[in-house]
């Protein structure tokens, strides 16, 4: 496609300050101002060649350029028994156990963890249980929080309402739902253990982001009769909820409860999430709207706010507004962020502008931001989108490089270019590799295999994968 060589004028700013500008439906095709990308907005065609686009084995599971590897578990033992004193002992195991936390590497974390229990100076400790619960649950492993809940109480420990709530937590991140609240009616006898607010309010999440929302109503009604006041965090997950479920009038009625009551205000959190909601489903309008109702209560905008603006209009192509919010935000000394970036390169990288997406992650990394998970996405689909299957290759390699984690996100976008570029063969051995990393595989991952197999005509593959999605869905809730 050709480059466009109109260029859009940018009044967006001058009515910017202090409010948002009413949208314009039929700007012509928009181009970022020269401050910030130099060449114009263009689209590149994917490409339809089905040649082979990389070498059997190199994409993108073994690389030459590959992330620096880690000792085994058994050799942090064998490295440990050459310690001679008990302090050196401590120090190292305790070490690679909070490292092992800190990167949300869950299985060894475990492994260690088992491996400290056998040492002679170990002391349970309600914090070290604490962190894992947190980690487990994080790491979408409820039966294992359950199973170190069940060790730490047979260690004497006494559990609390922060240990059951971490516990809880680890089932609501999972949707298990009814686990959850069968943690809930343990914790209601007893005198250390009962239900606070925060209990309560990640019960409240569990239940919005799976449209349960026949339960919140009666949460709250629970909260009250318990005399437990729900605080802005509450009702901020619950505007949220609402809201992603396109339920406005619900959602508008908590705004208006915050409103009128001083125990929970609105704050920039709630301006956010009032913003993403419109923002995401593409409601520019309503977005603009809100920014200006949220002004006029007095509230301030943030970083974040103004990211959450630019990904919105990157998303319907708004170059032209999405530009001038950057210019904007320079302008008041607001730092462009990683996500600001990620926004950007998103925006391009849906429509497989590579030229673009390359130019504003080449200016990212000259302004020292770190790219992340996302930023490795982004520009994977963007190639991908693209048709430069060849820069998808190098994408991997530069995450490994940088020590990208290698999430199910990441391993969803590698799969899903492996898909586009009809090397299945290759998507298979990716899907193998993020199994053999204990990534956990999601619907996102699934749907991407079965249209990949489905455009082939696979049925067999098709009908193997509907039966492991349904094992993994019954596994998890065991």
């Amino acid at each position: 496609m050709a480059a466009s060589s109109s260029s859009m004028s940018l009044s967006f700013s001058s009515s910017f300050l202090p409010s948002l500008p009413h949208t314009n439906t039929k700007t012509k095709t928009p181009q970022l101002k020269q401050a910030f990308i130099h060449s114009a907005y263009s689209a590149s065609a994917p490409s339809t060649s089905r040649k082979k686009h990389w070498k059997q084995g190199e994409f993108p599971g073994i690389t030459e350029v590959s992330a620096p590897k880690r000792s085994p578990i058994k050799n942090i033992k064998k490295k440990l028994d050459r310690k001679e004193k008990a302090t050196a002992w401590v120090s190292t195991v305790t070490e690679t156990l909070s490292d092992s936390i800190l990167k949300k590497q869950w299985l060894q974390a475990l492994q260690v963890f088992e491996m400290l229990k056998q040492q002679p100076f170990y002391q349970p400790k309600e914090g070290t249980y604490m962190k894992l619960l947190v980690l487990l649950g994080k790491s979408n492993q409820p039966q294992r929080a359950q199973e170190l809940f069940d060790e730490m109480v047979e260690e004497g420990i006494e559990p609390t309402s922060e240990l059951y709530t971490a516990l809880l937590a680890a089932y609501c991140r999972s949707n298990l739902i009814d686990e959850a609240f069968s943690i809930l009616n343990k914790m209601k006898p007893l005198p250390l253990c009962q239900p606070d607010v925060f209990t309560y309010s990640t019960l409240l999440k569990a239940c919005v982001d799976a449209s349960r929302f026949e339960i919140v109503d009666a949460l709250y009604n629970e909260m009250n009769e318990r005399l437990i006041t729900p605080n802005t965090v509450t009702q901020n997950i619950v505007l949220s909820g609402y809201g992603k479920a396109g339920m406005y009038d619900q959602m508008e009625k908590v705004l208006s409860g915050m409103l009128q009551n001083s125990d929970c205000k609105p704050d920039i959190w709630t301006m956010n999430i009032i913003l993403s909601v419109f923002g995401n489903k593409g409601q520019i309008e309503m977005m603009e709207r809100w920014y200006e109702k949220f002004r006029n209560f007095g509230m301030q905008p943030e970083t974040r706010t103004f990211n959450i603006l630019i990904g919105a209009y990157g998303k319907k192509r708004m170059y032209d507004k999405m530009s001038t919010v950057m210019e904007y935000m320079r302008k008041l000394q607001f730092p462009w962020t990683t996500s600001t970036y990620n926004n950007v390169i998103e925006a391009f990288a849906e429509v497989g502008d590579a030229k673009n997406m390359e130019y504003t992650f080449d200016q990212m990394r000259a302004e020292g931001m770190k790219a992340d998970t996302k930023t490795l996405c982004c520009l994977i689909n963007g190639y991908a989108n693209a048709g430069l299957f060849h820069k998808v290759i190098s994408s991997v390699q530069l995450a490994a490089k940088f020590e990208i984690a290698e999430n199910t996100s990441f391993y969803n976008a590698v799969l899903s270019a492996c898909a586009k570029a009809d090397d299945l063969m290759e998507m298979e051995r990716v899907f193998k590799r993020m199994k053999d990393n204990q990534c956990q595989p999601d619907s996102r991952t699934y749907s991407i295999l079965v249209e990949a197999y489905k455009k082939e005509g696979m049925s067999d593959k098709i009908y193997f994968l509907d039966q492991e999605q349904q094992d993994l869905t019954v596994h998890e809730s065991l």
